[in-house]
C-alpha cells in the first residue's frame, strides 16, 4: 500500500471511530432521558432496566504495544494494570461487559470498507472516565501556582500541630537508660541517637571519648544543656575532666605500667563552638616516661594551632566552613563568623569566646600553608588554563571600591601572600616615577569627547582620609583573575600600562580597557620615549563593548571590541564580574590593616579562580551551545535585512567599508563658533553618560552617590543650554535633539557626509548585521581552540605530576622530612585520581558537542582505558 492510500485508510479510521463515539453518546443520552421521565414508584416497586448492551473499547497501541490514551492523566494506572469494572453511564443498575479490541498497524490486511462495516456492527466506546482536558484542575506537579498554594495550605494545617509538637518536646519525661536498661536516665544526648537517653554511668561510659557531643540534663523536668566537663554522679552534678580525642601511641616504655591523664588546658573550637578540654598525656610510673602531644600530632587529627604554645586549637572544619562562607557570603567578617560560634557555644551550656585576632592570624597562616603545598605540586592559581600559552584578550580596569582607611590597623607586619597577587607597591612606584620622568604628560583630550575621570594621564596621591584608593584588576576573558595592583593616585594610565607590561611575557591579542580610545595615544606617546615598550604596541587596543556605547559612534566603530577582526564575542567587561565578587569583600577589607586586607584579597582571588578553572569545561560547552543558536539567528536577521534592503553580498560589504572608513577620518563643523559649540557637546554628553554608568561602581555610598546624581543634574542642565545654542546656529535639518544624544549612541550632524546617496543611518544597520555574524563565526573558532588548550592544560597537568611522583621515588627531598615526603606521595596519587575523573568529565563534555569539528581529545590521553575503553575512542 503506498503512503497516500495509507493515510487515507488511517483517516476514513479516525472519522469513523469519531462517528461510532458520537452514536453511542446519543443513544445513552436517550435511555437516560427516558428513565427521568418516568414516575417515581413505592420502595417495593422496580425501576424497569435498561436493555443490556455489550460495549467495546477500541484501544490504541503504540508500537511497543502501550496503550496510546486521549486524554492522558499522571494517576492513571501503567499498561497492562487490570482494570476495575464500571457502570453504565445512566441510572441503570446493570454493568456493561467490556471487550477488548486491539487495532493493529496492518494497513495491508484491512480495507477501509471491511473496517466501516465492522464499525456499524460494534457499539461505541464508553466515554466514562476522562474529563475534558479543559475542566481538568491543574497537576501540582507541573502548576507552580498550584504547588505554592498547597505548601502554604499545608503549612497553615499543620502550624497548630507543629507548634504543639515544640512543645511536647520540651517535656522531659521520666525514661528508663536505653544503654543499659536497667537505671532512670538523666542524661539527653541529641548526637547519640537512636539511644538518646543514659543513666548517669552509662553517660560517662559513652562521654569520655566523645566529648564533642551535645548533651541536656533531665533530672529536673525540662532539658538543661551541659558542657562536656559536667557528669551526673551519683545524683549529683560533678565536674569531670575530658581529653582531646587524639591518636596516642600504645606505649611509651617497656614498664607496661603507663597511664593517661590530663595535661594541660587547652580550648578546642568547632563549628558548635568552644570547648575547654585537656591534652592527653601518658606516663610511666616506674621509669617517669611520658608522651605529650606535640604540633604534629595536632595537625594529624585536623587540629590548627592559634599560637605558638597551643592553647587554642580549630578544627579544621571551622576554616573550611568560614573559606566557604566568606566565598559565598564576601562581605561577612571574621567578627561576624565567631559571634556565630560564640552564641552556639552557650546554646549547648559551655562559656567562653573566641578571640578575632588569633582566628584571624591562624586562618591566613592556614591558607599560606595551603598555598606552599600547592605550589609543591606545582599548581598556579592565577593562571587560565584555556588562555596558555597565548592569550586572546586582557581587561584592565579598576575598582574604586576596594580602598583602605588610613585609620585602620596600623600594623607593620608583611603580608604574608605579598606579591603573589597584588604587585609590591614599592614596584609599582618605581614604574609610575619612571614613567614621569621619561615623558611629560599633559592632560588633554583622548579620541573620543570628555575628560574621563575613569583614567588620566596624571593625577596627584589623594590627602583624605584613605590610604589604598583602591585596585587595579587585570582578568582573561573568562573571569579569571591574573593581577593586581593597589591604587594610590586614582586611575591613572600608568597603572594598566605596569600591569600590560608585566603581562607582556604572553602572547597576548588585545588589550581592553573602558577607555581604549584615550589609553592607546597615551601608550604611543609613553613608547616613543620610553623603547622597551614599544612590543606593548604589538598588542591591539580594544574598547569594552558596554562601554563603548557610552562613546560617541565614530569612536565606536574604531575602537569598540563588536568590530575587531579576531574578537569573536570577546566583551572585555570580563572585569567586571570579578568586581562585582570583590567589591562585596570590600565592606571588611577597609577596616584592616595593609597586611591583612592583601592576605584577604589574594586569598578570595585564589577561592575565585578555582571555582571558574572547575567549571571552565561548563563554561566553555555553553558557549559554544549559545554561539552555535545565536549564529543561526543572526544569519537568518542578515539574509531578511538583505532582502528587505534589496542589496548584494557586494553591497554590503562595500557599506562595511564605507563605514570604516567613515571613522578614521576626522571631521568638524567649518564655522569655528559652531565648532566649538559641538565640541563642548561632545564633551558634556560622554560625561554625562559615564557618570551614568558609574554611579553605583565607582561609589559605595549613599552621600558620594548623591554627589554623583547632582553632578550629572548640572551637566545635563549646561548641556540642554549649549545644545539650544547650537541648534540657533545651524540649519533645521542639522539640529540636535535632547532625548536622542542621551538615550541612544547618534552620530553627530557634522560627521555626517551629505553627500552620500545611502544614508549612513542605513548603512550602520547593515554594518552592524555583517559585523554580529562575523564575530559569532570566530568566536566558534575561538572557543574550538580554548577547549583544545584546555585539554592539553589538562593531558600536561598529568604529566607534571608523574614527574614530582619521580622526584619523590628517586629520593628528591624537596626540603621536607620523611614524614612529609610521604604525604607528598599520597596527595600526588589523589591529585592523579581527581586529574583522571576531571578529564573524563572534559572529554565527554567536549566529545558531545564537537563531533564534527575534527579536534581529536584521544591523541593526549595516556591509554584507551583511561578514558572509558574503545567507545570513547570511536566516539
Amino acid at each position: 500500500m503506498s503512503i497516500p492510500e495509507r493515510d487515507r485508510v488511517l483517516k476514513e479510521m479516525e472519522d469513523a471511530v469519531r462517528e461510532a463515539q458520537r452514536q453511542a453518546l446519543l443513544g445513552e443520552l436517550e435511555q437516560y432521558c427516558m428513565q427521568v421521565e418516568e414516575p417515581s414508584t413505592s420502595q417495593a416497586s422496580r425501576r424497569r432496566r435498561p436493555k443490556k448492551t455489550e460495549h467495546v473499547r477500541w484501544i490504541k497501541r503504540d508500537s511497543d504495544g502501550n496503550i496510546i490514551y486521549a486524554n492522558p492523566r499522571s494517576s492513571r494506572k501503567p499498561a497492562g494494570t487490570p482494570r476495575p469494572k464500571q457502570s453504565v453511564i445512566g441510572v441503570g443498575e446493570s454493568t456493561a461487559v467490556e471487550t477488548v479490541v486491539e487495532v493493529r498497524s496492518d494497513f495491508t490486511a484491512v480495507t477501509a470498507e471491511a473496517f466501516l462495516e465492522e464499525l456499524h456492527q460494534s457499539l461505541a466506546e464508553d466515554i466514562e472516565g476522562d474529563s475534558p482536558p479543559c475542566l481538568r484542575p491543574p497537576q501540582a506537579s507541573s502548576d507552580w501556582m498550584t504547588r505554592k498554594r498547597q505548601l502554604s495550605e499545608w503549612w497553615g494545617k499543620e502550624r497548630p500541630q507543629l507548634v504543639n509538637n515544640m512543645l511536647a518536646r520540651q517535656h522531659a519525661a521520666p525514661r528508663i537508660c536505653q544503654l543499659c536498661g536497667n537505671n532512670p536516665a538523666v542524661i539527653c544526648c541529641s548526637d547519640c541517637r537512636p539511644q538518646p537517653y543514659l543513666c548517669g554511668q552509662c553517660d560517662i561510659r559513652v562521654h569520655q571519648r566523645q566529648v564533642f557531643h551535645n548533651r541536656d540534663l533531665m533530672t529536673h523536668k525540662f532539658f538543661h544543656p551541659l558542657p562536656p566537663t559536667t557528669c551526673v554522679l551519683d545524683s549529683v552534678l560533678t565536674h569531670c575532666e575530658r581529653l582531646v580525642p587524639l591518636e596516642m601511641p600504645d606505649k611509651v616504655c617497656n614498664c607496661l605500667r603507663s597511664s593517661v591523664i590530663a595535661g594541660q588546658s587547652i580550648a578546642v573550637v568547632t563549628m558548635n563552638g568552644r570547648y575547654d578540654l585537656r591534652l592527653p598525656q601518658i606516663k610511666c610510673e616506674a621509669c617517669e616516661a611520658s608522651w605529650s602531644p606535640e604540633l604534629g600530632d595536632l595537625i594529624r587529627c585536623d587540629y590548627w594551632p592559634a599560637s605558638s604554645q597551643y592553647l587554642t586549637v580549630y578544627s579544621m572544619d571551622v576554616l573550611y566552613s568560614f573559606e566557604e562562607l566568606k566565598m559565598a557570603a564576601p562581605g561577612m567578617s571574621f567578627q561576624a563568623f565567631l559571634r556565630m560560634l560564640d552564641q552556639r557555644t552557650v546554646r549547648f551550656g559551655r562559656s567562653g569566646t573566641v578571640i578575632a585576632d588569633s582566628f584571624r592570624q591562624s586562618f591566613l597562616e592556614w591558607e599560606a600553608a595551603r598555598y606552599e603545598v600547592d605550589k609543591l605540586t606545582r599548581e598556579d592559581h592565577f593562571n587560565c588554563p584555556a588562555c596558555s600559552p597565548d592569550m586572546l584578550a586582557v581587561s584592565v580596569d579598576g575598582n574604586r571600591k576596594l580602598y583602605r582607611f588610613k585609620t585602620a590597623a596600623r600594623s607593620e607586619e608583611k603580608a604574608i601572600f605579598y606579591g603573589v597577587f597584588i604587585a609590591n607597591d614599592g614596584d609599582v612606584q618605581r614604574f609610575v616615577d619612571y614613567i614621569n620622568t621619561a615623558t611629560n604628560h599633559v592632560s588633554g583630550r583622548g579620541v573620543c569627547g570628555g575628560h574621563w575621570s575613569a583614567a588620566r594621564e596624571m593625577s596627584r596621591k589623594a590627602s583624605g582620609k584613605t590610604d589604598e584608593e583602591g585596585l587595579e584588576l587585570a582578568v582573561c576573558r573568562h573571569g579569571v583573575l591574573l593581577r593586581a595592583l593597589n591604587m594610590f593616585r586614582g586611575e591613572i594610565f600608568a597603572y594598566p600600562l605596569y600591569l600590560q607590561q608585566q603581562m607582556a611575557s604572553k602572547a597576548i591579542t588585545f588589550f581592553a580597557m573602558d577607555v581604549a580610545c584615550k589609553y592607546w595615544p597615551y601608550l604611543q606617546k609613553v613608547a616613543e620615549k620610553c623603547p622597551e615598550l614599544q612590543h606593548l604596541l604589538d598588542m591591539r587596543p580594544f574598547l569594552s563593548v558596554f562601554h563603548a556605547k557610552a562613546h560617541d559612534f565614530m569612536c565606536e566603530v574604531k575602537w569598540s571590541g563588536a568590530y575587531q577582526e579576531g574578537a569573536g564575542s570577546t566583551l572585555g567587561e570580563e572585569v567586571e564580574q570579578c568586581n562585582a565578587f570583590l567589591s562585596r569583600i570590600a565592606v571588611t577589607t577597609k577596616h584592616m590593616s595593609k597586611a591583612g586586607r592583601t592576605d584577604m584579597l589574594t586569598v578570595m582571588g585564589m577561592r575565585w579562580n578555582h571555582q571558574k578553572i572547575n567549571h571552565l569545561s561548563s563554561t566553555l560547552t555553553r558557549r559554544y551551545q549559545k554561539t552555535t543558536v545565536a549564529l543561526e539567528e543572526q544569519l537568518q536577521n542578515l539574509e531578511a535585512m538583505k532582502i528587505q534592503m534589496g542589496i548584494t553580498d557586494d553591497q554590503l560589504e562595500s557599506w562595511v567599508i564605507d563605514v570604516k572608513q567613515w571613522a578614521e577620518g576626522t571631521t568638524s563643523p567649518t564655522d569655528g563658533a559652531v565648532a566649538a559649540v559641538a565640541s563642548r557637546i561632545e564633551d558634556l554628553v560622554a560625561s554625562v553618560k559615564r557618570r551614568s554608568q558609574f554611579v553605583y561602581k565607582d561609589s559605595d555610598g549613599r552621600k558620594q552617590r548623591a554627589r554623583m546624581r547632582r553632578k550629572i543634574r548640572e551637566e545635563k542642565a549646561t548641556l540642554t543650554s549649549v545644545v539650544d545654542k547650537y541648534n540657533s546656529m545651524v540649519e533645521q535639518e542639522e539640529q540636535l535633539n535632547m532625548d536622542d544624544i542621551l538615550s541612544k549612541s547618534i552620530v553627530w550632524p557634522w560627521q555626517l557626509k551629505h553627500s552620500d546617496v545611502v544614508g549612513l543611518a542605513t548603512k550602520r544597520k547593515a554594518f552592524d548585521a555583517a559585523m554580529a555574524v562575523k564575530r559569532l563565526e570566530e568566536e566558534k573558532r575561538i572557543i574550538i581552540a580554548e577547549m583544545q588548550k584546555h585539554w592539553r592544560d589538562l593531558c600536561g597537568r598529568g604529566a607534571t605530576l608523574d614527574q614530582i611522583s619521580q622526584l619523590t621515588v628517586t629520593g628528591e627531598t624537596l626540603g621536607l622530612l620523611e614524614d612529609g615526603l610521604k604525604g607528598l606521595q599520597s596527595l600526588v596519587l589523589k591529585k592523579k585520581k581527581a586529574r583522571r575523573t576531571m578529564e573524563e568529565h572534559v572529554k565527554k563534555m567536549y566529545m558531545k558537542i564537537l563531533t564534527d569539528t575534527g579536534m581529536n581529545l584521544s591523541d593526549h590521553s595516556d591509554s584507551e582505558e583511561e578514558y572509558g575503553g574503545s567507545d570513547s575512542g570511536q566516539e
